[in-house]
């Protein structure tokens, strides 16, 4: 019997052998995104997943912060991370900010603000947060 074969039956077949087969042919990105995607589920209906915001609504997203930037221009800074919930990822800018005291990479955090599209990706400017813990 061929292994991929064998896999490819327990991946179709509902149970704990096949979800236990599925967890153990993840890798670590999908098994964060799937623990990040977990913990927005259990929170408000008003936290919605990244991938699911309309541009030009106020919106309210949970995840981790992926990065950060400081974005000096023209005698304006701008402090940028990249919040990430496991279904996508979304640009948030403080205007005027350099350092915001407790965001750091891997924070876990809510913002809530108006999504715009207008960079080449979702951004969500000045809004605000609730840090959550680690």
């Amino acid at each position: 019997m061929d292994v991929s074969t064998t896999g490819e039956r327990l991946r179709s077949h509902e149970g704990p052998l096949g979800r236990l087969w599925h967890r153990l042919t993840q890798n670590q990105s999908e098994v964060e995104a799937a623990e990040l995607i977990a913990e927005g589920v259990g929170h408000a209906a008003t936290v919605a997943r990244i991938d699911c915001c309309t541009p030009g609504e106020t919106v309210t997203v949970r995840g981790m912060v992926r990065s950060m930037t400081l974005r000096p221009r023209s005698n304006v800074p701008a402090l940028e991370i990249e919040l990430y919930d496991g279904s996508g990822s979304v640009n948030v800018v403080w205007l005027g900010r350099r350092r915001i005291p407790g965001i750091d990479p891997g924070r876990s955090m809510v913002v809530t603000g108006r999504l715009t599209c207008n960079t080449e990706s979702p951004t969500i400017f000045n809004p605000r947060y609730e840090l959550k813990p680690g």
